[in-house]
């Protein structure tokens, strides 16, 4: 198992290109104490020029805000992605499918699984990362992969997060059991079983060993010295210890003569060999103090005690709880090679990452080289551990990937530790190992070493020799200048426009020119489809320099509530300082002048804005464990599942009741993948009390796992119980919504209407959506149309609004016009790549529909995507292609039916030609 999962620190890049007039403080570590100096300054700067309504104000707060610097085109610079990233996609995937369907070993297919994980890694995709990391954990054979496999599922649930939740709880499944993990072999059908075991500290149980010898009225008829000890024992259960032991007893030796034997000599105390002699009669070690079982461990070794170095193997392995018995106890399992001790080890420190991190030991660097990077390491990514433990992740990489992860991670490290000279040797070893995109890592150490134009050479001999993809273009772009560079960042966009740094780069460029209006619509390209913290807080910027203090503070909360303690400035200064400075520059609002004004950002499914006044709300009620839940639901919509998460584990923590924690455990097992448990829970929380939320999840969860009619039917009653439950608009305006979906799926329009013109009477606007089709399947074409203008208008930008629209257009041309509205809005919305392809296979024009496809796939590898453009070479005959496609799409879900179809069809083709 390597180390995959380092992306956390590069993942949301902050904004540093500043123009410091203190140099010296982009040095300062946090915590230091030159930054709390800066950031009193600017507080102080504020506090002391904060009345609303005089002139100078505004100036007032440019100076206190000039010591930071401003945004400066020159200086910025997109970050590195520390994962594998192939110039070819889309064919790596299908060459990996062919591989791990291909390999008849379940352990060499568990590593092959864990490969597709890396590989897959910049998808950005959880639910999909999670399938790899369990069919890997389905597939391991030998107790430490599974180990640190299901230590691994564990730790991207963040289990730890939740209060009165144990690193060793079980959880209720056997892949992530830390019982079953010390258990050796294959077991197919793990994947769809669950534990029911005591989830109390990990205990391996060894059945033979347990069974009691009853032998206690046997005579003493050989006894052992030891010093002038006297340890009397039974000849033939010492004898049945080990062949050593039989030969000594019953052989050729002298001792097999004797009634008295010394053992003085042979490095065990008497209180050991007293263990060893009842071991001999009993079989048990349950009686011995960890001190005495690892005696018997190193005794067993020496005197080839197979059995009983088993047993205490799994005796020892047993006592290992806290991270302190870990670390004593490992080295001697390393020492005694006593497998299942150092998996229990491993077990607990994996378990209770990042916490074990902070105890360096030896043995932890020794086995984190295999360990310890499978996890993310979310503290101090440029730490000297971090450098040793991925160098000991390299020594120890055999496969070409292994290799080129272990350098490029290392490169990307080293980077940012400005140690570049040794960064460029580790971007070059990737290289080597067949990691192209690394090259764009030693073109950044050059540049950084002076070397530009080798830098830009390097980038145009990447352009000419692979297929171009836009990053290529734009890492080039940084070492190029005037309207080359703009074409290069404009080739970027074009190719890839989930690229960051361009938007970013031409919205400072703006900025620059004094076009502050202008850089704020460039930067809300981005924003509009790909919510992150750095663009969010060059938009702040921007709006600071307009005096647009409201909208700046808006989006320094999305911010925070994104990354709670995310800096700015260039890592200077707190985001809730800016907070509370801005703060004193704008109306201040009540908790009632909040909810109102959630209601309006709502109803006009402003989500962005939404979010932001349920972090202001929470700044005076932090444990409300009901806006913590519709902060996770808002954050789920904009597709940020971490920051989900981890506000939805903080409304679990905090609920005030049973019945509320159980709901919430619901909704985090349900995303994670876990239906039953989670319908398990919502019926056990209305066993304690009706409430709205239990019964709107067990319908939830219903009506995704299975809709047939005896099913809808009882999502409908659930759903009209919810409602009949006290909750607010907001919730109520959604269940109105599914309940209007369940029914138009039963065919019953009239109360699906009704269910949505009630939701859009308390304001839930998305309910546009549905009434509209409701129109449609009634025939009224126009009518459906125009209700979703309605959804258009009210929704501004919002490219779900414009795809759906579309679907009621009279002709194509609108349609179209829709479409690629919505594609210019959000380029990751697949449905509008795949009617264009359509259209244009509907008009015979074969090239372009596979091109138009192939245009989104350059970005964004998608299931639906894949299995129609491999329909669409299979019409064309072209079966190479077409298999290629198909086993790209089985390789993120091999359970496709569709694709599974035409897989098979285009592979019996191949044969039969």
């Amino acid at each position: 198992m390597r180390g995959l999962k380092l992306i956390d620190r590069f993942k949301s890049a902050q904004v540093h290109a500043f123009n410091p007039t203190d140099t010296s403080g982009g040095k300062t570590p946090r915590g230091g104490t030159v930054r709390a100096k800066l950031e009193a300054q600017i507080i102080k700067s504020f506090v002391s020029n904060s009345k609303p309504n005089k002139a100078h104000n505004s100036v007032s707060v440019s100076e206190a805000l000039l010591p930071y610097g401003l945004p400066a085109t020159e200086l910025l610079e997109p970050c590195l992605e520390p994962y594998l990233k192939p110039v070819d996609l889309i064919g790596s995937l299908a060459e990996l499918y062919r591989r791990i369907e291909g390999c008849p070993s379940p352990s060499k297919k568990s590593l092959l699984l864990v490969e597709q994980y890396s590989l897959m890694r910049g998808l950005a995709d959880p639910k999909l990362l999670r399938r790899c990391l369990r069919a890997a954990r389905q597939q391991a054979e030998d107790v430490h992969s599974k180990v640190v496999l299901s230590a691994w599922l564990r730790f991207e649930r963040r289990e730890d997060e939740l209060v009165g939740v144990s690193p060793m709880d079980c959880g209720g499944h056997v892949l992530e059991c830390p019982k079953a993990a010390l258990v050796k072999g294959y077991d197919p059908n793990s994947i769809f079983k669950d534990c029911h075991c005591c989830c109390g500290p990990s205990e391996v149980i060894n059945e033979s060993i347990l069974e009691k010898n009853e032998c206690f009225e046997e005579e003493n008829d050989v006894s052992f010295y030891i010093g002038e000890e006297e340890i009397k024992c039974v000849r033939c259960r010492m004898a049945t210890l080990s062949t050593p032991f039989k030969a000594m007893l019953y052989g050729s030796f002298k001792e097999s003569r004797k009634e008295n034997i010394d053992f003085s000599q042979n490095g065990i105390s008497v209180e050991g060999m007293r263990a060893v002699e009842v071991y001999s009669r009993t079989k048990r070690l349950d009686f011995f103090s960890p001190k005495i079982l690892v005696e018997l461990l190193s005794f067993s070794n020496r005197f080839c005690c197979d059995e009983m170095k088993a047993a205490c193997d799994a005796q020892l392995a047993s006592l290992v709880v806290t991270i302190d018995d870990a670390l004593i106890l490992i080295e001697y399992g390393l020492e005694e090679t006593a497998n299942i001790l150092v998996a229990s080890c491993l077990q607990v420190l994996l378990r209770r990452l990042p916490n074990s991190l902070c105890r360096p030991k030896g043995e932890i660097i020794h086995v984190g080289q295999r360990f310890f990077l499978t996890v993310a390491m979310e503290e101090s990514m440029v730490s000297k551990m971090t450098v040793k433990l991925l160098k000991r992740l390299g020594e120890s990489a055999k496969e070409n990937w292994q290799k080129a992860l272990a350098a490029h991670q290392l490169g990307c490290v080293l980077l940012e530790r400005q140690e570049f000279n040794t960064a460029q040797r580790s971007f070059e070893a990737a290289v080597e190992a067949g990691h192209v995109y690394s090259m764009a890592g030693v073109a950044r150490a050059k540049n950084k070493l002076g070397q530009q134009y080798s830098a830009y050479k390097l980038m145009c001999y990447v352009i000419s020799e692979y297929k171009p993809a836009g990053w290529m273009y734009q890492e080039r772009s940084l070492y190029n200048i005037g309207k080359e560079k703009e074409l290069d960042l404009s080739t970027a966009t074009k190719m890839d426009p989930t690229l960051l740094f361009p938007y970013k780069y031409r919205a400072v460029a703006k900025m620059e020119e004094k076009q502050i209006r202008a850089a704020i619509l460039e930067i809300d390209k981005i924003i509009g489809f790909k919510l992150s913290p750095d663009c969010l807080e060059l938009r702040a910027w921007f709006f600071i320099a307009l005096e647009d203090y409201g909208n700046a503070i808006r989006d320094i909360r999305v911010i925070l509530t994104l990354e709670p303690n995310y800096m700015m400035f260039g890592e200077k200064v707190r985001g809730d300082y800016m907070i509370e400075v801005l703060s004193r520059l704008v109306q201040k609002w009540s908790q009632a002048d909040c909810w109102m004004c959630l209601y309006e950002k709502w109803s006009s499914v402003d989500d962005v804005g939404s979010l932001a006044i349920i972090h202001q709300m929470l700044e005076s009620d932090p444990a409300n464990s009901v806006l913590q839940f519709r902060q996770s639901l808002l954050l789920l919509r904009l597709n940020c599942q971490k920051s989900a998460m981890r506000s939805l584990r903080l409304a679990r923590n905090h609920s005030s009741s049973e019945h509320e924690r159980l709901v919430y455990e619901g909704w985090i097992l349900y995303d994670t993948g876990n239906r039953e448990e989670s319908l398990s829970r919502a019926e056990k929380s209305l066993s304690i009390q009706r409430s709205f939320e239990a019964f709107f999840l067990k319908a939830y969860v219903l009506a995704d796992t299975s809709l047939n009619p005896e099913s809808s039917s009882s999502v409908i009653q659930l759903l009209e119980e919810a409602l009949r439950c006290p909750s607010d608009g907001l919730r109520k305006g959604q269940a109105l919504n599914n309940l209007g979906s369940i029914y138009v799926d039963c065919g019953n329009l009239d109360q699906a209407a009704g269910c949505y013109k009630n939701a859009l009477d308390i304001k839930h606007t998305r309910a546009h959506q549905g009434l509209a089709r409701v129109y449609h399947l009634r025939n009224q074409r126009k009518a459906a149309y125009d209700e979703m203008t309605k959804l258009v208008e009210k929704a501004q930008n919002n490219a779900s609004a414009y795809e759906k629209r579309s679907e009621y257009c009279d002709d194509r041309e609108m349609a179209k016009q829709d479409l690629d509205t919505a594609t210019e809005l959000d380029p990751l919305r697949t449905y509008p790549y795949r009617y264009r392809a359509a259209v244009s296979m509907d008009d015979q024009k074969e090239n372009e529909a596979v091109e138009e496809l192939t245009k989104a796939l350059n970005f964004r590898p998608d299931l639906q995507m894949l299995h129609l453009r491999a329909a669409f070479y299979d019409s064309i005959g072209n079966t190479t292609s077409a298999l290629r496609d198909c086993q790209a799409a089985l390789c993120l879900d091999p359970n496709h039916t569709d694709t599974l179809d035409l897989y098979n069809r285009a592979h019996n083709s191949v044969i039969q030609n």
